[in-house]
C-alpha cells in the first residue's frame, strides 16, 4: 500500500504545464505505437500561443523514439506536439485519449487540451499527478527518457544534442525512477517525481513553485526530512 507522508492542498487543480508530457508519453506507449517510425515536425507543431522557440525546425524529420525521449528529457514542446498529431485520428482524438486515460486512473481533477502543455488550461491536483507518474513508472521507457542526462536525435541529416531540465538526474545522492518539469507563467515551476529515499519509493509532486531554484530545493528539503525521519523520527501525515 501507499500512505501519504506530507500534502500541502494537494486537491486543488492547477495548471501544470509540461507535466502534460508525462501523458502524452503514456498514451504514446500504451497505444503501442511504432517507436522507429519517422514523423516530421509541421506548421501545426509551432507554438502560436507562446511562441516559445524549438530547436526543431518545420519539416524535421525525427524517430517517433527520439521525439519521445526529447519530449520527457528536454520538454521539447514541438516533438509533443508531433506525437499527439501522429496518433490515430489526429491531435484531437489524441487529447480525448489523455482525458480518458486521466479517467480510468481516477485524476479526477484534471484535464488536458494539448499535448504540450503550452496551454494553462491544462490543470491536474497533486494527488492526481502522484497517481499519474505510478502508472508511467510502470513504463520502462518512460523512465529510461525522463530520467537520461542527455541525447544526441538524429534529425535527417543533421544530429542535435539535447540536455535534461532537471538536474537532480546527474545527482549521485539521488536515485530518480521517473521525473517530469514544468514551467509557464501560470503554473509557475513544477516538478513530479518517483524517487528512492531513505529506502522508500517517494512520489513527489511539487506545483507552483516560486523562484528558479525552489521545486528541486523543495525536493531536496524533503530528502532530508524523509532521511531524519528514518532516523527515528515517525511520519507525518
Amino acid at each position: 500500500g501507499s500512505e501519504v507522508l506530507f500534502e500541502k492542498n494537494a486537491n486543488v487543480a492547477l495548471p501544470i504545464a509540461s507535466i502534460t508530457k508525462l501523458m502524452t508519453g503514456l498514451i504514446v506507449v500504451e497505444a503501442g505505437q511504432d517507436m522507429d517510425e519517422v514523423l516530421t515536425i509541421t506548421e501545426e507543431d509551432v507554438d502560436r500561443e507562446r511562441f516559445s522557440t524549438s530547436r526543431l525546425r518545420v519539416g524535421t524529420r525525427m524517430s517517433r523514439a527520439d521525439l519521445l525521449n526529447i519530449a520527457l528529457m528536454s520538454s521539447e514542446n514541438r516533438a509533443a506536439s508531433a506525437l499527439g498529431r501522429n496518433f490515430p485520428g489526429g491531435l484531437r482524438a489524441f487529447v480525448n485519449e489523455m482525458n480518458a486515460k486521466a479517467r480510468s486512473l481516477g485524476m479526477h481533477d484534471t484535464h488536458y487540451v494539448d499535448a504540450s502543455g503550452l496551454s494553462s488550461r491544462n490543470v491536474a491536483s497533486a494527488r492526481d499527478l502522484a497517481k499519474l507518474v505510478k502508472a508511467a513508472h510502470q513504463q520502462q521507457i518512460l523512465r529510461e527518457y525522463s530520467t537520461s542526462e542527455k541525447a544526441v536525435v538524429t534529425a535527417g541529416r543533421s544530429r542535435l544534442q539535447f540536455g535534461t531540465t532537471n538536474h537532480l538526474v546527474t545527482r549521485p545522492e539521488w536515485e530518480i525512477g521517473i521525473q517530469k518539469t514544468g514551467f509557464i507563467n501560470e503554473a509557475g515551476r513544477c516538478l513530479v517525481m518517483q524517487a528512492m529515499v531513505a529506502g522508500r519509493n517517494v512520489v513527489m509532486v511539487f506545483l507552483d513553485s516560486k523562484g528558479k531554484q525552489s521545486r528541486t530545493g523543495d525536493a531536496n528539503r524533503m530528502r532530508k526530512w524523509l532521511e531524519a525521519m528514518r532516523s527515528g523520527a515517525s511520519p507525518v501525515t
